[in-house]
């Protein structure tokens, strides 16, 4: 494999590592000039991609253009101001007729709750009882025969009884608390926005830090704080890790490859200096010798040397008298019996089938006593 292709085997790895350990930057978008500031965990649909935000938070622009937000079984509001160190997002009914969609409100299906709750009911009444009631009517809920009224006090709306008739009594959002001991009928529940909250995912730490709330990792749906960065620093800092990344890799690599050859070439220098030691003790022509039996010589003790390479006994050589190269883990030495010198395997089998005794000391153990 050339060098080239190397690199780019290499790159090719490190590319979608590199983007998929570091969440991708998301700056923040509005719909209009003057409108709201979308950022985590809300997103605009049509200008920011899904992984800027947290599932259910999404938000739309209009035709207007303005920032709306829909809820799964209410309908669409549109956005008027977001706190994000408060978590708290107010709605404005785009129809004018807030009370209408209260009196159908299911916040259920998405990630807000209410502020407050308030006990709200609500009232329809002929219009000649409305007029000389005095109290302040719903306009959008009424037609030509009928008002619409709502008061936190179900006191007040059983005296209007039986002229009246209750449409429904029910909790609905408020941005604040309400004493029903001081309520009366009015029109705050259609006049006033509607304030919802939400608890998760929880940013409002790193807003009062001046951070950037954000997903950890694009794998992962947990949040974190990170510091803003300027438009075009964040592209430019992955640029510069690919390529000293690209630079290291390689390098490595052939550092790696250099330090392998280094050990295999030793390895092979000491095998090849055994094997002319051995090749040595081969007689050139047939002569009568003094040596043992094979079998003889396999009833000697052997062993497989560990990291220590440390021989059995007495033996404080590092290296093998015979072949002059040193002992390395992993190899089979044999040790002669008696005076328990050992030597590489394939040493001292070939010295015992010539000379039958130890090159050291020259011990010649008896071949049948060692046979039995």
């Amino acid at each position: 494999m050339t060098f080239s292709k190397q690199i780019f085997l290499y790159l090719f790895c490190i590319f979608p590592l590199l983007h998929a350990s570091h969440p991708k930057q998301c700056s923040s978008s509005s719909c209009g000039h003057d409108d709201v500031h979308v950022r985590f965990p809300f997103w605009l649909l049509s200008k920011q991609p899904d992984f800027c935000g947290h599932v259910g938070f999404s938000l739309q622009c209009t035709t207007s253009p303005k920032t709306a937000l829909n809820l799964p079984n209410t309908g669409t509001f549109l956005v008027r101001e977001i706190d994000y160190i408060s978590q708290q997002i107010r709605l404005h009914d785009p129809e004018n007729c807030l009370a209408r969609k209260l009196l159908n409100f299911d916040i259920s299906g998405s990630p807000f709750s209410a502020l407050y709750l308030a006990s709200y009911t609500f009232l329809s009444c002929p219009n000649d009882v409305a007029k000389s009631s005095g109290f302040d009517s719903i306009p959008c809920l009424g037609n030509s025969t009928t008002s619409f009224y709502a008061t936190t006090s179900l006191d007040g709306a059983k005296s209007m009884l039986p002229s009246c008739q209750i449409v429904k009594t029910l909790a609905i959002p408020v941005s604040r608390r309400v004493v029903a001991a001081k309520s009366r009928f009015s029109t705050d529940v259609n006049d006033q926005d509607l304030w919802l909250k939400w608890d998760s995912p929880s940013c409002s730490h790193c807003e009062r830090d001046y951070l950037r709330c954000g997903f950890i990792s694009n794998t992962s749906l947990q949040v974190k704080c990170f510091p803003f960065e300027k438009s075009g620093s964040n592209t430019g800092l992955q640029v510069v890790k690919i390529i000293i990344l690209s630079i290291i890799g390689p390098v490595t690599i052939f550092a790696t490859c250099i330090a392998i050859g280094v050990c295999t070439s030793e390895r092979f220098a000491s095998r090849r200096q055994r094997n002319v030691a051995v090749a040595a003790l081969q007689p050139n022509e047939v002569v009568v010798t003094t040596g043992l039996d094979e079998s003889i010589i396999e009833s000697y003790k052997k062993m497989e040397l560990g990291e220590s390479r440390r021989l059995p006994g007495t033996n404080n050589d590092i290296v093998c008298p015979i072949c002059l190269s040193e002992y390395a883990s992993k190899e089979t030495v044999r040790c002669i019996p008696e005076c328990d010198h050992c030597f590489h395997i394939e040493c001292i089998d070939a010295w015992l089938k010539i000379h039958g005794s130890c090159p050291l000391c020259r011990n010649s153990p008896s071949p049948a006593r060692e046979a039995t």
